[in-house]
């Protein structure tokens, strides 16, 4: 005797009254993903992105390194207002020759935003950025009073 792993809803969908609440259930589903997806004139997938950011604190600074692939360094601008550091930049699709046919374009383009409330316990003049290879790094000095200090402990 073969052993088959059990699988409730199999038995649900095949009882009459069940059926329909299932195929409800994947109706329902669909359209809910179907509000979350974006499209263009021409009925094409339109993708929104946001670079993918890593947040890190340092005894000294907090760093953030941001993601942009195949986003040139001119098309990157770091703004900072009321300690909200904002990156903002535009990934620029290549352009398509005219004896191409292109199949299928799964990569994201456009114009991106990321922002970021900053502590007020960030040096707003020393920030520094650096872009190589496809990451910006945008790093945040700490002022003095924000660095842990250690403090000994005397035993009597």
């Amino acid at each position: 005797m073969a052993i088959a792993r059990w699988k409730p809803e199999r038995e649900v969908a095949a009882w009459t009254p069940f059926r329909d609440l299932v195929n409800m259930q994947k109706e329902i589903g669909r359209v809910f993903d179907s509000l979350f997806t974006d499209y263009d004139t021409e009925s094409s997938f339109v993708a929104q992105w946001a670079p993918r950011v890593d947040v890190m604190e340092h005894k000294d600074a907090f760093v953030i390194k941001a993601e942009l692939p195949g986003v040139e360094k001119n098309n990157v601008k770091i703004t900072l207002q009321e300690n909200l550091l904002t990156i903002r930049g535009e990934k620029k699709q290549e352009k398509e020759e005219k004896d191409m046919n292109v199949h299928r374009v799964e990569r994201a383009y456009g114009a991106f935003e990321r922002s970021f409330s900053l502590p007020t316990t960030v040096k707003s003049d020393k920030i520094d950025a650096s872009f190589r290879d496809g990451v910006l790094t945008v790093t945040l000095p700490k002022v003095e009073e924000a660095k842990p200090k250690e403090i000994e402990v005397k035993v009597s």
